[in-house]
């Protein structure tokens, strides 16, 4: 079968870059290897363990391709500042919303509430076609690819776009070469309820294992949970995870010195290796990367999934200008555009991720004191804390159509 683009992935960022693109007369197949029907949402759930910390951008981007209307109807957390501090010393930082005259500084949502938002958006888009089926071959033709599927099906396209994760099979596939290293170190991944209420505050303390971030969540009113983030050493992960529930809670709350009280209740934990991957290239003859199939942070400030839905926002907008201008969607000249706008920005975002991460995980008293005293600087001034916090709602830099005002 021939479409205009196949899509290898309906996540977040894949789901994102087919409604984007569903006005333009284009014939879009969404493949993914997983289910793609939309789960009944009932209020009283537990959480999902995996959430997002949208930015101002990311919610303007689902806003205009349909979706967040579907995510508020669920379940939504809204944030308006952030604490963070260096458990080793005494420097601390509080950025707020009203520093920059905004309501809040982002959302907090569940990563499948945002996904089957997206698949309802989806459900209504005749020029989009959702293909439940695994990538088996992936093989270059004159005119573009051909795709086989693991059942049996073959779809061919003048543009494949890899929305498939961080293991992509089609990066994989495709051959395209990734810098990447281990950080030694697994997140664990967990809701808790605390004594105190959340505050619609983001709390994030450095611990001389790794970071741990409180991120608020509701329901049903209920402000007293958290989603955790906790990163520590491999051998730290492992005893983390064996505990029982009640040494669980008590560990973390040490561990976040009872800020929000004693942890009450903990639910079913994850624990998830960190990898930093990085594309060489976006972007080959009739193919492009976006989102973790790019690139994979450190989770240290809940950026990835931003940085993913910039990547659908701004090649949409590249592919759009090709249309108006005639010019074939999987033309080399037309996704060097989308990776020279979009390569410079995840790298800094990175390289200010990778030097956080290893700035707070130095134990010697020079880095210890350096540490504190940028902290302290920054909170003494204003000026400095607005552009952290303008930085933090995305809208900063080179911005895609579908993020701006």
């Amino acid at each position: 079968m021939q479409a205009d683009i196949i899509i290898v992935g309906a996540g977040m960022i894949g789901s994102t870059l087919a409604l984007a693109l569903q006005d333009a007369g284009l014939t879009i197949k969404l493949v993914d290897a997983g289910p793609l029907d939309v789960q009944p949402f009932i209020p009283t759930d537990p959480f999902e363990p995996r959430v997002s910390a949208l930015s101002a951008a990311s919610q303007r981007i689902l806003e205009r391709v349909g979706a967040w209307p579907g995510i508020v109807e669920r379940r939504v957390s809204p944030y308006r500042d952030m604490h963070v501090w260096d458990g080793s010393g005494t420097g601390q930082i509080h950025f707020s919303a009203a520093s920059v005259h905004a309501e809040v500084l982002g959302h907090i949502v569940e990563n499948r509430v945002v996904q089957d938002a997206l698949l309802d958006a989806l459900k209504g888009c005749d020029s989009i076609e959702l293909i439940s089926a695994r990538l088996e071959q992936l093989r270059q033709t004159e005119s573009g690819w051909t795709l086989t599927l693991d059942d049996g099906q073959q779809l061919s396209a003048g543009l494949v776009v890899a929305a498939d994760g961080a293991n992509s099979a089609v990066r994989r596939l495709a051959g395209c070469e990734t810098r990447e290293w281990d950080y030694l170190h697994h997140a664990i991944v967990t809701s808790v309820r605390c004594v105190e209420p959340n505050q619609q505050t983001a709390w994030q303390r450095f611990t001389d294992d790794g970071p741990l971030a409180f991120l608020p969540l509701q329901r049903e009113g209920d402000e007293h949970w958290c989603s955790i983030v906790w990163s520590v050493t491999e051998g730290e992960a492992q005893r983390l995870m064996a505990l029982d529930d009640e040494g669980f809670r008590q560990a973390l709350g040490r561990a976040f010195e009872y800020r929000l009280g004693e942890v009450l209740e903990v639910d079913p934990r994850l624990c998830i290796p960190l990898r930093q991957r990085h594309a060489k290239r976006y972007a080959q003859p009739g193919l492009a990367l976006i989102g973790d199939a790019a690139h994979t942070i450190h989770p240290l400030a809940g950026q990835g999934v931003n940085l993913g839905l910039l990547d659908a926002a701004v090649l949409a907008e590249v592919l759009l200008s090709a249309i108006g201008r005639g010019a074939p969607l999987g033309d080399p000249r037309v996704l060097a555009r989308f990776e020279r706008r979009r390569m410079p920005h995840n790298l800094s975002m990175m390289a200010a991720m990778e030097g956080f991460e290893r700035l707070f995980q130095a134990d010697n008293l020079p880095l210890r004191w350096l540490r504190n005293a940028g902290l302290k600087g920054i909170e003494a001034l204003p000026e400095a804390k607005a552009m952290f916090v303008r930085q933090a709602l995305g809208l900063s830099g080179d911005l895609p159509d579908l993020a701006r005002l």
